[in-house]
């Protein structure tokens, strides 16, 4: 992040570009979804209801089964695995508990190491914190925003070797159990290169696709292409189960294992409460599927009318200077969960200036999440060095990008 003092420092032939850049996005966004609405107060982003959400949640309340028991939980996981082509999906309380649930699933034990970019919500290494595994921090790539295949190959090759069958980092002497793309914004990584480089290891692959529910990689929807990928639902996200995630999977068997984990790993023994393992309590209630069948059934508008918006801004952006729309990359059809530009490092301060001026004119804004490493608790955590990472993080806003704008 550039310092308070460079962008202080600025020549006043700077200072004005970067201030005209910050004004020119603000009348970008309102241009692409507030024409003639100046004061309008827009979100990053809000769930919409427009489908039968008080029906079905009128229905539990009705019927009484509004824990985790009840007829909405199967067949929102029937319709999530349809909608991804995945044979399985598991409901779970929130994204972060599918993640720790799915890390335990593919084998992540206290003490390995689990590789996941530096550039993502905290979320993502805090689950692997919960399996008492140790984050290791990777770079990504300007393509997708997403880590980089390449620059991870030679940056392992480099730091691994193999003793007894497993993958161990030299330098620290754990095992790497796992590798955690996550589809940023949105956004496919180059899945096929790093579940080849994962598969040539014999590590775990996981993917993080809490943000790309609708999001396509070479013809096929997320969340199928891998043996284990996690959804979240969180009320900001495309659709919305208020809290909730899931886990799915074209393995049936590690399905099932999914949900006996997380259902306190209890045995079905009729009246008796035995259990074989310590499992969790991360099962969706019923009052959340019942509004997560709701919005599955507008998944296709609320993706629909996300892409017109991305187009729109796109057409908005392109003849400025100083800013680019970021677009999906060429082998993806993302969700554009939330729309990205990216500012021209030529003008230290213009994140900071645009995210200034966006808010005080009423449009929420953000920068990318605080690099992991940068963050106190994974400070000193193992990491490859992070340059594009940080340039991302320097040069990111994202835009309202709520489906009815």
């Amino acid at each position: 992040m550039p310092s308070d003092h460079a962008a202080s420092s600025l020549t006043p032939t700077l200072a004005r570009a970067r201030d005209s850049v910050a004004a020119s996005v603000v009348d970008a966004i309102r241009t692409t979804i507030a024409p003639g609405q100046p004061q309008a107060k827009i979100p990053l982003h809000e769930p919409h209801f427009g489908g039968r959400e008080w029906d079905y949640v009128k229905e539990c309340l009705d019927t009484g089964w509004v824990s985790t028991a009840g007829t909405f939980v199967d067949r929102f996981e029937t319709m999530l695995a349809d909608k991804v082509e995945a044979a399985a999906a598991v409901a779970i309380v929130n994204g972060t508990a599918a993640l720790h649930a799915a890390l335990l699933l593919a084998g992540v034990r206290p003490h390995d190491e689990v590789i996941v970019p530096a550039l993502t919500f905290v979320a993502t290494a805090n689950a692997v914190s919960h399996c008492g595994a140790v984050p290791h921090f990777v770079d990504s790539t300007m393509d997708t925003l997403g880590m980089d295949p390449v620059r991870l190959e030679r940056y392992l090759a480099a730091i691994v070797e193999r003793r007894n069958g497993e993958i161990v980092n030299r330098k620290t002497g754990r095992i790497i159990r796992a590798i955690v793309p996550v589809h940023l914004y949105g956004h496919p990584v180059d899945l096929d290169a790093i579940a080849a480089l994962a598969r040539d290891l014999k590590v775990a692959l996981v993917e993080d696709a809490a943000e790309a529910l609708g999001s396509q990689y070479r013809g096929r929807p997320i969340g199928s292409a891998s043996r284990i990928g996690v959804f979240s639902f969180n009320g900001n996200k495309t659709i919305t189960t208020g809290g909730g995630g899931a886990i799915v999977s074209n393995d049936r068997e590690l399905a099932r294992a999914a949900k006996h984990l997380t259902n306190t790993a209890r045995l079905s023994k009729g009246w008796n409460f035995e259990h074989d393992t310590v499992g969790y309590n991360y099962r969706m209630p019923n009052l959340n599927a019942a509004l997560g069948c709701a919005q599955l059934e507008q998944l296709d508008g609320f993706l629909a009318n996300k892409r017109a918006l991305a187009e729109r801004y796109a057409a908005a952006f392109k003849p400025l200077d100083g800013v680019s729309f970021f677009t999906e990359p060429k082998f993806a059809r993302s969700n554009y969960w939330l729309n990205v530009i990216l500012l021209d490092p030529a003008l230290p301060g213009a994140r900071d200036a645009v995210l200034t001026a966006t808010n005080a004119a009423g449009l929420e804004t953000r920068p990318a999440w605080t690099l992991m490493h940068k963050l106190p608790m994974y400070r000193d955590n193992p990491r490859d060095e992070l340059p594009v990472a940080e340039e991302i993080a320097d040069r990111l806003v994202n835009l309202p990008s709520g489906p009815t704008l």
